[in-house]
């Protein structure tokens, strides 16, 4: 079974460590890192709609790219998928279940393993970066990622889709002859069932954390989930698990 989540915006500003593995896409990656460092604070600010703090902070890391402090992806990212995926309580046991697992999707390092070490960053896949393969970051990632995943899966093995569509798209994962298996998570407001962001973003971490706990290989399997007080209500024809609370 593959779990596939997102990266997050915010970044560890600690956490750092020269020991893990190296991303499949390094030459990528660079190449990005070349272009990136062509732009003005100005520039990023307006390619990635920041303020001007923040564009400034991002412009500074591209700058002075292999400067900065190193460190494994799962523990890098900060976001509230990854505050609630908790991985510093994982073992070593788990985190070799999640490095074989989990993916993260990336707009700067394409398809992540738990362990590659990244650098603090900022590139989200829907940023509109020019590139010598068309206008954004899906021209420029294209069909990489999908074989890339594609040549990691066993016939039949399952695709946990746990990822936003922004990321999931760039995986081009409707592609896939894999069962794709994509948990929803609801709340009842107002008397509807709706997607809350924040709720469901908690909810895919707590999510990816009670996989790697147990270790589970099966989509069947997570319809025992209930962190946060969400119970499995039903699985739709298009392969989706609906946990409402």
């Amino acid at each position: 079974m593959k779990i596939i989540i997102s990266p997050a915006k915010k970044l560890a500003n600690d956490n750092f460590i020269n020991t893990g593995t190296s991303n499949q896409f390094l030459k990528e990656t660079n190449y990005l890192i070349k272009e990136l460092k062509t732009y003005s604070v100005n520039d990023i600010k307006i390619l990635m709609k920041l303020s001007y703090k923040l564009a400034q902070l991002n412009w500074q890391r591209f700058q002075d790219w292999n400067s900065e402090g190193i460190g494994q992806a799962l523990f890098m990212f900060k976001g509230d998928v990854y505050k609630a995926l908790k991985a510093e309580t994982l073992n070593e046991s788990e985190l070799d279940f999640s490095q074989e697992n989990l993916r993260i999707l990336s707009g700067l390092y394409g398809l992540l393993k738990p362990k590659d070490l990244i650098y603090p960053y900022r590139l989200e896949m829907g940023t509109k970066l020019k590139t010598k393969s068309g206008n954004n970051l899906y021209k420029f990632w294209e069909n990489r990622l999908h074989n890339a995943l594609l040549l990691e899966l066993e016939n039949g093995e399952e695709i946990i889709n746990l990822a936003s569509e922004e990321y999931s798209k760039a995986l081009q994962i409707s592609k896939f002859k894999n069962p794709v298996i994509t948990p929803v998570f609801k709340d009842f407001k107002n008397g509807k069932l709706k997607v809350i962001s924040f709720f469901a973003k908690k909810a895919r971490g707590e999510m990816v954390n009670f996989i790697i706990k147990n270790k589970i290989n099966k989509s069947e399997n997570l319809k025992s989930f209930s962190n946060l007080g969400y119970q499995f209500s039903e699985e739709t024809e298009k392969g989706e698990l609906l946990f409402t609370r």
